[in-house]
């Protein structure tokens, strides 16, 4: 049991039976009344997030999250399927547990999956992805690298914003946490 006087941001805590991650907080007190805690809260399960409030002296349950390296070998019928590189143990997730990440997901590629007993509840792709283009508009002489974005089909199925000179076959790298282009490779 925590109180929310030591909430760090990225931590995991469980509110009645669902788990949360926080992703800020800030200590308010105000010129009259309690001092309180406000957070803002990612549900883990739906993806949702939240503002929630929270006295300085509640207890709150911590969640311990059991973090393994595995790798993401294909996509079938049930889900995606991934293997911990340590034990070489092979499970399915399915789409509302993988979210908004499947769109940089590419085989072989190496993920964290966050388990919560014996389950797994998230997982995080590496910061940096390389992705090649397979679709978009031709670039035209003299476009360069200041100026316009167009939109770019990935591999993977993202759409992204590139500058105009990037062109179809070229492999660029993106930011899997806002999805920006950030440089050709």
């Amino acid at each position: 049991m925590i109180t929310p006087t030591q909430f760090k941001p990225g931590m995991t805590i469980e509110l009645d039976g669902t788990l949360f991650t926080i992703l800020n907080f800030q200590h308010i007190k105000p010129g009259k009344g309690q001092a309180f805690v406000k957070s803002k809260l990612k549900n883990l399960k739906t993806g949702a997030i939240t503002d929630k409030n929270f006295r300085p002296d509640e207890k709150i349950e911590m969640a311990h999250l059991d973090h393994r390296r595995m790798q993401y070998l294909y996509r079938d019928h049930e889900g995606y399927i991934f293997m911990d590189t340590a034990s070489f143990e092979q499970m399915s997730l399915s789409e509302a547990q993988i979210g908004d990440t499947s769109r940089y997901l590419k085989e072989e590629m190496t993920v964290e999956v966050s388990m919560y007993e014996g389950k797994p509840v998230s997982v995080e792709l590496p910061i940096f992805v390389e992705l090649k283009v397979v679709e978009t508009v031709p670039g035209v002489k003299g476009d360069t690298a200041t100026g316009g974005t167009k939109p770019a089909k990935l591999e993977t199925g993202a759409a992204v914003q590139v500058p105009l000179f990037v062109n179809e076959g070229d492999t660029v790298k993106i930011d899997t946490r806002t999805g920006d282009y950030v440089t050709r490779v």
